[in-house]
């Protein structure tokens, strides 16, 4: 799933992606049919990235693209409109380890309707790129032998000409009245 450049703008329903940025802030691009454009400045708008998402558990943080996998093979996945309980039940099943004292019935409806806007886009059933990490790669190092008979030879320094030297001018000469 390539959640890269999805973003969720507060005050704004649904999802939007990233298109580009100028100084202020990014341009968006609504996900639904519309295609709506939008300018989201970074002094006004909050966004939150699909992909760096996570929802509060007992031990470790649950990523919300582990939730979304899972919603993607759940048998039925309940209606944004559902109450609390049938809310609150599937995510037992989705995410078995989520904090119900922190983890509302706001934020499980606002995550079940970002499923139900991306369970049919291409980019959900896509991999996700992958990041190439630098590899710490060692250069051999090359052994000089230096003998008796063959002395290293010194290198004359390289002259590199970068102006015409100047030509002396010779001394005005006093007009004499």
């Amino acid at each position: 799933m390539n959640l890269h450049g999805i973003v969720a703008v507060s005050g704004k329903p649904g999802l939007w992606r990233a298109l580009a940025q100028n100084k202020t802030g990014f341009i968006l691009e609504s996900l639904d049919a519309q295609k709506i454009k939008l300018v989201a400045n970074l002094s006004t708008a909050k966004l939150a990235a699909l992909d760096e998402i996570t929802i509060f558990s007992y031990d470790e943080d649950i990523r919300l693209k582990d939730v979304l996998a899972k919603m993607k093979t759940a048998a039925n996945v309940p209606d944004t409109k559902a109450d609390g309980n049938k809310l609150r039940a599937f995510f037992r099943e989705v995410a078995p380890d989520h904090d119900e004292e922190k983890v509302y019935s706001s934020d499980m409806k606002k995550i079940v309707g970002w499923f139900h806007i991306l369970k049919d886009m291409p980019l959900f059933n896509e991999e996700e790129p992958a990041i190439a990490e630098p590899v710490a790669v060692e250069a051999p190092v090359a052994e000089e032998t230096v003998t008796a008979e063959a002395p290293l030879a010194e290198a004359e320094p390289e002259v590199v000409a970068t102006e015409k030297p100047k030509a002396a001018k010779a001394p005005k000469k006093k007009k004499t009245e």
